[in-house]
């Protein structure tokens, strides 16, 4: 019998990324042999226990309903394979897994957390920071600031605040706007690709602007360093690392030059295969390995 493969999306709407690697991945998974379709997370018409396998792909309207997107996954995992698992997603879905990580060992951008009630009392004034929250995507609800926007910087926090987000505090890392921000591909246990973009955060940008998330996306080889940096930080992850079928790790340079983790992708992450055609045999061939 061909693998049944629920390739899981999202709804369309002004803010979701239109996903144009799904048709391409459907059809080569069929190619393949697989009975592979995209589904919507949300629809509640879907049997999911008809399916050998639900691959979240891009459900990029998760950040701002989590705890609804949180819930489905235990109900999803509960009744066929769901990759990656519902308690991965669970800790990656909120970015004090950054805390996590760096308690770890792992070269991280240094990072504070500022909860609802929290008193904000010294934001930095030397330099600047990025403010965003820790559940988020595509650069949604993130802004950098200069020490002399102090206030509208606060009117952020209290914005986010009072929609029930806690915020993170992280100093702008300036090696990107010349070095750009490194993105490393995992799938199947192996780097599939690795790509760079340009700077996401342009000055001046109001945090509820929508931002170009992947800018001037290119493909990248990565140096040994970087390498090392990714997998230091999925060896961090607290979960068997076969129970990773995907994996993208965000990379900048920290004030010394070396690479530090910017994001670890484990929900959701755009596996740009438009820019690298190459890589959607190998994606297939894990796919059709985690649906046997």
């Amino acid at each position: 019998m061909s693998p049944r493969i629920a390739l899981v999306t999202c709804r369309p709407g002004p803010e979701v990324a239109v996903d144009k690697d799904l048709p391409r991945l459907e059809g080569a998974l069929r190619e393949a042999g697989a009975d592979a379709r995209t589904v919507v997370w949300d629809d509640t018409a879907v049997d999911w226990s008809a399916f050998d396998l639900a691959l979240i792909r891009s459900t990029w309207d998760y950040s701002w309903r989590a705890a609804e997107f949180l819930e489905w996954t235990r109900k999803c995992q509960a009744v066929t394979r769901l990759a990656n698992p519902a308690e991965v997603v669970r800790w990656n879905a909120d970015k004090r897994y950054l805390g996590d990580l760096a308690a770890a060992g792992v070269p991280t951008v240094p990072t504070r957390y500022l909860a609802p009630g929290d008193p904000v009392t010294d934001l930095p004034d030397s330099h600047d920071y990025v403010v965003k929250p820790t559940s988020g995507a595509g650069a949604r609800f993130a802004a950098r600031y200069t020490p002399g926007e102090r206030e509208t910087a606060l009117r952020h926090l209290e914005r986010m605040h009072a929609e029930g987000f806690t915020a993170m505090l992280q100093p702008y890392m300036p090696a990107v706007d010349v070095s750009g921000e490194r993105a490393l591909q995992f799938f199947g246990g192996r780097l599939l690709h690795a790509s760079r973009k340009g700077a996401v955060l342009a000055p001046g940008t109001p945090f509820d602007a929508r931002k170009v998330a992947h800018p001037r996306l290119e493909p990248w080889t990565p140096a040994p360093t970087e390498l090392a940096v990714a997998e230091r930080a999925l060896a961090a992850v607290p979960v068997p690392a076969a129970d990773l079928l995907y994996a993208r790790v965000d990379l900048v340079d920290g004030e010394d030059g070396r690479p530090v983790v910017m994001e670890l992708e484990l929900v959701e992450p755009n596996l740009f295969l438009s820019l690298h055609p190459g890589s959607v045999a190998g994606v297939v061939e894990a796919v059709l390995g985690a649906a046997g």
